[in-house]
């Protein structure tokens, strides 16, 4: 058993260990736990459009977790992807409602460019200051995040808002600047196959690219790196600008796919969401696409369960932390790894 292979079991046992426990906790609350563990398990799957549901939510989850996977892969704890996808969403908003483009390509292009552009220069403020400074990128990324929160409200209340609308919500975007549906009876839209190329894209960048074997090469040794003529200082903007490239078209895809107008009054939770799934996918490209559809599910799931019957959604963020403590606890399996190693120094 190779260490690749024993990570993968400490992840599938961390979630076997978590769901259990949610199942435990509905025996113990629900008055019918077998027909709600039923909903929760097989809800997602009774129809189409519950199947859409864990699509729809699937996709920014794939956004946040590569950009997220992209920084923890160079070793840097960044949780900046939360007012990214807030910002970007709403950089994406102001294209969509005050640049008048008649092409529905150019215009959705545009929209997601900005986007995208807006994203690349909020991850450069806590890239820059780690690079400069050596500042904490966790602290102030989060510190970002409420900065973004703040300023986004403000400039949402004051040049885009709906004042017909009691609830805080933009002008309607522009029919030209809106993903179109693919899939019909759902909300499914083109950002799935954008997300989809963002996976295949990061995959190659990462195995493929020297820039990309840099990275990792950065999270794993960063002074190997540095005597290889590198500076610490270029992979650190580099990983920012390439997570909130990521995140910023994430956040914009979504606003444009799921909306007709811009309604998130309040960071939309995304960037958190998006440490889990590179945590469970090992901060690698391929498997962030298998963890997103995981979290969609359970939390699709949940809501299906908290729906139909008497147990509340937020239960699932039991799983999630569960998950959370075991796959970063060092001493998680560590009997098993040591007996692992101890064979393989005998063979």
């Amino acid at each position: 058993m190779n260490e690749g292979f024993f990570k993968r079991v400490r992840t599938a046992v961390a979630i076997l260990v978590s769901l259990l426990l949610a199942f435990i906790i509905i025996s113990l609350v629900s008055k019918s736990p077998l027909r709600t563990m039923g909903l929760f398990l097989f809800g997602p799957l009774k129809n189409v459009r519950y199947l859409g549901n864990v699509i729809e939510l699937t996709i920014p989850l794939i956004f946040a977790g590569l950009s997220t996977a992209i920084l923890f892969q160079a070793n840097l704890f960044n949780l900046g992807a939360e007012g990214i996808f807030y910002f970007s969403g709403l950089t994406a908003a102001f294209v969509a409602i005050l640049v008048p483009i008649a092409n529905p390509f150019l215009h959705v292009s545009a929209a997601i460019a900005a986007g995208a552009v807006m994203g690349m220069i909020v991850a450069l403020v806590p890239g820059y200051l780690r690079a400069k400074w050596n500042a904490s990128e966790l602290v102030s990324s989060l510190m970002m995040n409420s900065i973004l929160a703040g300023v986004g409200l403000y400039l949402l209340n004051n040049f885009i808002r709906d004042k017909d609308l009691t609830e805080i919500a933009s002008l309607k975007l522009a029919p030209s600047a809106l993903l179109p549906r693919i899939i019909p009876r759902t909300r499914i839209h083109l950002g799935l196959v954008i997300c989809l190329c963002f996976v295949v894209g990061v995959y190659l960048f990462s195995r493929r690219h020297r820039i990309g074997y840099l990275l990792r090469m950065f999270g794993f040794n960063h002074r190997f790196v540095e005597y290889s003529g590198v500076s610490s200082f270029s992979m650190i903007i580099i990983a920012h600008l390439l997570a909130g490239f990521i995140a910023g078209v994430g956040g914009s895809v979504e606003v444009l796919g799921m909306y007709d107008r811009f309604r998130w009054a309040s960071l939309p939770g995304l960037g958190f969401d998006g440490a889990l799934v590179a945590m469970l996918a090992r901060n690698k490209p391929l498997p962030v696409l298998g963890s997103a559809l995981f979290l969609a599910y359970i939390r699709t799931g949940a809501d299906i369960m908290a729906r139909q019957a008497d147990v509340p959604a937020e239960m699932v963020s039991i799983v999630q932390a569960v998950i959370i403590l075991l796959i970063s606890a060092d001493r998680f399996l560590h009997g098993l790894e040591e007996r692992r190693i101890l064979k393989k120094a005998l063979a």
